[in-house]
């Protein structure tokens, strides 16, 4: 979307939400609050408002620096609770209106009541989803391969993506992250992209982030792919503004994921145990990170690979199972939907991809697709976990 209407959408969205918010003010006066306080109040609401609805374009059109930072990391929390305070607000209006329509009336305090349940219910979400957030689980998910893969009947593969490591990340959880999967003890770790939220200037000290990816351990390695948004570009309300051939992937990006150790698969193929199983690595279907869109179809991507072993290919986004099992791939692992993120996006998500979260089968290939550990925008959880998934496969095949 160009940055212009991006703005402007949601600057008028935004008065028109402020507007409603000052309407039910008014409505204190038939409560018998004073004029006076009921004018400073209005006041100081509209002003704290109009500054709160700048924090997102100052984050986004500033210079990099401390302000810059502040009012994206700010700006994301005003967000998430803009997201529900004004859900909620407009809700509980449309109900009251049709009340009042059916009753030819209503109390006084409604209006008021409603304004303050809203704020008060927007207030307990973000600060409940912030929290949830940060609590990160171990999910299992079981896959069986009916092939061999050298005699081996099992192997741990722990699956992680969508990290979004950003100025709203904390690094304590990162680093709980790591030491969860070490206890965990998998044979090898995949991350299925984006570990970066667009921007790796917004990293509070990427020296420790990477020092704290790098302290995972498995002995058949961590390897990873891109996502879309390991490029930098500029976002607006979460919204991309920068054209895809201008998102690039820039040098300090590309050392960070060398200082993690992760191995990164670029359209390639990693052995693992010796070669008896097969993990191919793709470029990510929207952004390659270099202007173009120079990525492997399906077929060619996995042209070269021995069908009679284990095929696992690791992506970032969810798309392009059918091909993929077409190509014969036996397993396809992703992230990227971070199932839904808050509420009503788990509901929604699933409407537009085939595997939104969890373990399908599509088209004949097993599929995972993980929720991811961090968040993008609104730096919450609601109605969806952060998440470390465990995939346990099985072989059985000679």
């Amino acid at each position: 979307m160009h940055p212009v209407i991006s703005t402007s959408v949601y600057t008028v969205l935004q008065i028109i939400f402020l507007g409603v918010v000052l309407h039910c003010l008014r409505s204190f006066r038939e409560l018998h609050v004073s004029e006076g306080l009921l004018r400073a109040l209005s006041w100081i609401v509209a002003v704290v408002s109009v500054m709160l609805i700048l924090l997102p374009i100052a984050g986004a059109y500033l210079p990099p620096g401390p302000m810059k930072r502040f009012c994206q990391a700010t700006g994301n929390i005003w967000l998430g609770f803009s997201i529900y305070f004004h859900s909620i607000l407009l809700i509980l209006l449309l109900i009251a209106g049709i009340v009042r329509l059916i009753a030819k009336g209503q109390p006084a305090w409604v209006r008021p009541a409603v304004l303050l349940v809203s704020f008060a219910a927007g207030a307990v979400i973000l600060v409940l989803g912030m929290r949830h957030a940060q609590d990160t689980i171990v999910t299992n998910f079981d896959v069986t391969i009916e092939k061999d893969a050298g005699g081996r009947s099992d192997m741990k593969m722990v699956l992680i993506a969508d990290l979004h490591i950003s100025v709203n990340s904390h690094l304590e959880t990162i680093q709980k992250m790591a030491d969860k999967i070490n206890e965990i003890g998998p044979d090898v770790v995949v991350v299925a992209g984006d570990i970066f939220t667009s921007e790796y200037r917004g990293v509070d000290d990427p020296e420790a982030y990477a020092a704290a990816l790098a302290s995972i351990k498995a002995p058949e390695g961590v390897y990873a792919v891109y996502g879309n948004h390991d490029v930098e570009e500029t976002l607006f309300g979460g919204f991309p503004i920068t054209p895809i051939s201008q998102a690039f992937r820039t040098k300090e990006m590309e050392q960070f994921f060398k200082d993690a150790n992760f191995k990164v698969l670029y359209d390639e193929t990693a052995e693992l145990f010796g070669g008896d199983v097969q993990l191919v690595g793709r470029i990510d279907g929207e952004k390659v990170g270099d202007g173009t869109k120079n990525r492997m179809s399906a077929a060619e991507v996995l042209a070269g690979e021995d069908l009679k072993k284990p095929v696992i290919v690791l992506q970032h986004e969810p798309i392009e199972f059918k091909a993929l099992a077409e190509a014969g791939a036996d397993l396809v692992l992703c992230g990227h939907t971070h199932a839904g993120q808050i509420f009503p996006g788990n509901v929604i998500v699933p409407f537009f991809n085939e595997n939104a979260y969890g373990y399908e089968l599509i088209g004949g290939v097993d599929t995972v697709v993980t929720s991811g550990i961090g968040y993008y925008g609104p730096p919450m959880r609601v109605g969806t976990n952060s998440e470390i998934a465990v995939v346990n496969i099985h072989f059985e095949g000679a």
